[in-house]
């Protein structure tokens, strides 16, 4: 069973729809179903992937060691992912997040 049908049968399969939406509600974002992760592209590359979590999702951005994190909301450590952990569904703080991860996607570095 891939990810994605686990994410749908979750708990929290309400705040991984809505996420899911507005990651899709973006021109040329491209969702790609895989095994362990669902994961979000565009022409540029990979932006971000999304999973539910016993907490209730994590959406981690590929970039997002180059994001700002006003918010200070991101974990992580590693060279360059970092993670935005929701529990509740708030779309100006996801769209915060993504937005930045789109355009930093932009600059192919």
């Amino acid at each position: 069973m891939k990810q994605f049908d686990k994410d749908l049968c979750s708990e929290h399969k309400n705040l991984f729809i809505k996420a899911r939406a507005l990651l899709q509600s973006y021109e040329g974002i491209v969702e790609t179903q895989k095994i362990r992760i669902t994961t979000y592209a565009n022409a540029n590359g990979g932006i971000c992937h999304l999973r539910t979590m016993p907490h209730g999702i994590d959406i981690g951005f590929l970039k997002g060691s180059k994001m700002d994190d006003e918010s200070k909301l991101l974990t992580g450590k590693g060279k360059t992912l970092r993670v935005l952990s929701l529990t509740s569904f708030d779309q100006a703080i996801l769209k915060y997040y993504l937005e930045q991860a789109i355009a930093i996607n932009q600059t192919k570095k």
